[in-house]
């Protein structure tokens, strides 16, 4: 491991304690800064064999007038069958973030400008086939200091400033997505109709669902269908939305059913025809 990266392991009890208290002294001081921070880019979808180092890198753009301190960490999260994200700060089973080596936990970016950051991901020997998953945050300071002081055993309300959480995942040994289209049909959710796609994931990585539909509805319009773009993780089973597209600045059409669709919608490993009419 190269001597610049810092593991992220959680910090021994006598140094979490230090904390606590350099934190005390200063929370009266305390205040809330705007977060104009952006990531690029959005997330990392890498493949990689176990007892292979992987480095990688990221930007951050700062968009403020001041050159702006930001933290950064490695978190775990979950992601529900019906489209519901979790972070956790502790490391849950079977997390690889003890894999991940991060180049150091601040950056202060210029004014109106830019910090590469580096990260290396370095699974073990031995390591089983399967997908790492765990996100990168930048953090204004304030979140990162309530964290801390949250660990320590001790709650204090500190300012929160925001938050850009960067997926990664590596494909470890060859893990790939599994997809099968269950269905396609209409539903009615918040009061409107909307075409949705039920899809299983038997693989070992996430996938996702890419591509589009010609569409008809029952007055003649004419439009595109595209997948909701969120990750189909291993062993979940998900329905998707598929939206009408905007086309030429104009906002999406209001469907009204019944409606035709033809076309495929597309995964990493294949694609699936369509050829549907939904009432």
């Amino acid at each position: 491991m190269n001597k610049f990266l810092l593991h992220t392991r959680t910090l021994p009890q006598w140094l979490r304690a230090s904390s606590f208290f350099l934190l005390l002294a200063c929370v009266g001081a305390a205040t809330a800064a705007p977060f104009e921070i952006a990531v690029s880019p959005s997330r990392f979808e890498v493949s990689g064999k176990s007892g292979v180092r992987l480095g990688q890198s990221l930007d951050i753009h700062n968009l403020a007038s001041a050159p702006t301190e930001v933290s950064v960490r490695t978190i775990d999260w979950s992601y529900s069958a019906d489209g519901n994200i979790t972070y956790h700060d502790e490391l849950q089973p079977g997390s690889c973030r003890p894999w991940v080596a991060l180049e150091r936990r601040s950056v202060t970016v210029p004014a109106r400008g830019k910090k590469s950051f580096r990260f290396q991901i370095d699974p073990p020997a031995g390591s089983p086939r399967g997908e790492c998953r765990f996100m990168i945050a930048i953090e204004g300071t304030e979140p990162a200091q309530q964290t801390l002081i949250q660990g320590g055993g001790a709650s204090l309300s500190l300012p929160v400033t925001g938050r850009i959480a960067v997926a990664v995942y590596l494909m470890l040994d060859g893990a790939e997505p599994k997809l099968e289209m269950k269905q396609i049909a209409s539903s009615v959710a918040g009061g409107k109709r909307r075409t949705v796609v039920t899809v299983t994931n038997t693989g070992d990585a996430h996938g996702r669902l890419e591509g589009s539909l010609d569409a008809t509805d029952s007055k003649g319009r004419a439009f595109e269908l595209v997948p909701e773009g969120t990750p189909i993780l291993p062993g979940q089973t998900r329905t998707l939305a598929l939206m009408p597209k905007a086309e030429s600045g104009q906002p999406a059409p209001e469907p009204v059913y019944p409606v035709k669709t033809s076309g495929a919608l597309d995964w990493d490993k294949g694609s699936f025809k369509v050829e549907a009419e939904l009432k």
